[in-house]
């Protein structure tokens, strides 16, 4: 079959939005490609495991390839990713020189070839995160062998938010806490959860290519019957959960619209971890969280991307 490569060149700050509007419009599969994802790599401290293959130099700018079969409905298409890309630029999303490619493309030359980006990571103390495709044996007693099949819409979970998003929650997982994963995505941060000893542990999600990809990568790591899955935006139609922790990687301007449903489903001392924040966007979360009454716990970064430790501290 023939395809057509559909390439965005944008920024860091408008790849997965962008990424996400290209499965909208019907993608049969995406990659981004971040020069600076591969710097932050190199600054991890955990000596990662992979090929001496460096990811093409982009000086600086973010390439989101999505790809669609050649029929009689691909100009629609086009035309609907343009008008997505002007609807994202008016949401103060800095798209960069903003650039639109059409390249035709062989199936074989794509299905097979975003596994190159991918190979056994050593995200935080205790995680590893590990191709399906790939043999890994643990270095260590105490390390943790997440598995995961990104797919061909989802990262295995190196992006620095999600690795931001790790690293909180091994910080405030002591064991058995009721977990919230919030845009789970590929169900990485779900997963890990469980690795680091969380109880009950839900996964939402509003794209169904998201549910489905959760659910393979939950039943690779063996938590089918302990981390519930479901469909649903944000946290809407969720009621007092009580939670003792809630996380989120999304974008900051969705992560402003959950900040008041985060802090009703929290326990009292509950934590709320958010990441997918860019630099500019972070001072406008940090006093939306501090409005509603939470209290700034911690605040990670790497390199542009920054994740907020919070707590729902109530006054007895």
């Amino acid at each position: 079959m023939k395809w057509n490569e559909v390439v965005i060149v944008t920024t860091t700050e408008a790849a997965d939005a962008t990424a996400n509007l290209f499965i909208e419009a019907g993608a049969q599969g995406t990659v981004i490609e971040d020069e600076l994802d591969f710097i932050n790599l190199q600054d991890d401290g955990f000596g990662q495991l992979k090929d001496d293959k460096d990811i093409p130099a982009s000086d600086q700018d973010v390439f989101v390839k999505a790809y669609y079969p050649d029929t009689d409905a691909f100009l629609e298409t086009i035309t609907l990713i343009k008008q997505k890309m002007a609807a994202m630029a008016k949401i103060d999303l800095d798209l960069g020189k903003y650039q639109l490619i059409v390249n035709d493309v062989k199936e074989e030359d794509w299905e097979n070839s975003w596994k190159q980006f991918y190979h056994p990571i050593r995200i935080t103390r205790y995680l590893t995160i590990v191709p399906f495709w790939e043999d890994y044996t643990p270095q260590q007693a105490d390390e943790k062998r997440l598995l995961m099949d990104p797919g061909m819409a989802f990262g295995t979970g190196t992006h620095p938010t999600t690795r931001l998003s790790l690293e909180a929650l091994e910080t405030v997982i002591r064991g058995d806490e009721k977990v919230l994963d919030v845009g789970t995505g590929s169900g990485v941060l779900s997963i890990a959860a469980k690795y680091l000893g969380a109880g009950e542990t839900y996964a939402y999600d509003i794209d169904p290519v998201a549910i489905q990809q959760t659910k393979k990568n939950v039943e690779l790591n063996g938590f089918t019957d302990s981390i519930r899955i479901a469909k649903n935006s944000l946290l809407e139609g969720i009621k007092d959960a009580k939670a003792d922790i809630i996380v989120a990687n999304i974008l900051a301007e969705i992560l402003l619209l959950m900040i008041t449903d985060a802090w009703n489903n929290l326990k009292d001392n509950g934590t709320f971890i958010l990441s997918g924040i860019i630099n500019s966007k972070k001072d406008d979360v940090l006093h939306a969280l501090i409005e509603q009454g939470f209290v700034i716990e911690e605040i990670k970064n790497s390199k542009d991307w920054y994740c907020i430790i919070c707590k729902k501290e109530v006054e007895d």
